[in-house]
């Protein structure tokens, strides 16, 4: 029997939060025929459109699914507030396999209270008023997606085909998402604890200018990575470096150094069986106590807790 995955819109929705899910599913029904029924619902049946004015088809709201995937975008906000949307994703996530949602689509699960004492994610620049709007929730404002048991948040718009692709993984199994990551043109399940910060750094400002920089630095990471250094890899002046780097990247070469390490350390951490003390060092931390503080800084979870949060 072909299991039903619903996707919630709203007015002002954003159009890639749905259609990227969406299609993903779709793709993977053609590689496994009938694993799938697929229905798009909002409040009000209908024509709904998007915050692109591009309009998508919507039916009743339906509570007997398999899945449900909220979508994102500005309408979030208000959509949240719709008693009949709270009413609907607390009576889904009662019994249904898995919630999830796209982006600012975490807005509604928290309002519906599904998100308290849970690790969530949403887009990068949305993480700091989700974080104050609902300060039960754990936001993880680097994560492409989190799983927490039967309910899954992810970030903007593009993770919301990572999601999708996990999701379909966990159905069908690695061999049917990877060949919809390849009819999507898309990485084959970038992992969920890969950073948000990867896709902002790597614009690099301007036309990617440190992007070689950025790729030789992941490679080296074990090195002493000291701004002398990273300036004259670049051919700059240490104090010009520095300056253009922080405008290009948004943050000091010491902090992206940081952010790197904390990157590469946490997805070794979730997806391996090294040692704590070995990942430290393989990545430039030195010893496991300072791995250990920068991950309570930045994760606010020692790597310890992460791992065993990976494999649960």
């Amino acid at each position: 029997m072909p299991r039903k995955i619903g996707f919630l819109i709203f007015p002002d929705f954003q159009l890639l939060d749905a259609a990227g899910p969406l299609g993903a599913f779709e793709i993977a029904g053609r590689y496994r025929p009938e694993a799938y029924s697929l229905k798009v619902m909002a409040a009000d049946a209908g024509q709904v459109m998007s915050s692109s004015g591009a309009g998508m088809g919507a039916q009743a709201l339906d509570e007997d699914l398999d899945t449900l995937v909220i979508s994102g975008g500005i309408g979030a906000s208000k959509a949240s507030r719709d008693p009949r949307l709270k009413a609907h994703i607390q009576a889904v996530a009662a019994k249904a396999r898995r919630t999830a949602s796209v982006c600012s689509g975490a807005y509604l699960l928290a309002e519906a209270g599904l998100l308290d004492g849970k690790r969530a994610t949403t887009h990068w620049a949305r993480s700091a008023e989700l974080q104050k709007r609902y300060p039960k929730v754990r936001v993880e404002a680097d994560r492409i997606f989190v799983r927490e048991g039967p309910i899954w948040t992810s970030a903007g718009i593009t993770a919301g085909i990572d999601l999708s692709l996990a999701l379909i993984a966990q159905d069908l199994g690695e061999e049917v998402a990877r060949q919809t990551a390849q009819t999507l043109v898309v990485y084959h399940r970038r992992p969920g604890g890969q950073s948000q910060f990867s896709a902002l750094i790597e614009m690099g400002g301007q036309g990617g200018r440190f992007s070689d920089l950025l790729d030789w630095m992941r490679e080296h990471l074990a090195e002493p990575l000291t701004v002398d250094r990273l300036a004259d890899r670049a051919a700059m002046s240490p104090r010009h470096f520095a300056r253009a780097f922080a405008a290009e990247t948004g943050m000091t070469p010491a902090k992206a150094v940081e952010r790197l390490r904390l990157e590469t350390a946490r997805e070794r951490v979730e997806a391996s069986a090294d040692p704590i003390d070995r990942v430290a060092l393989s990545v430039g931390f030195g010893d496991p106590e300072r791995m250990r503080r920068a991950f309570l800084r930045a994760f606010g979870q020692p790597p310890q807790a992460l791992r065993r949060a990976a494999r649960a």
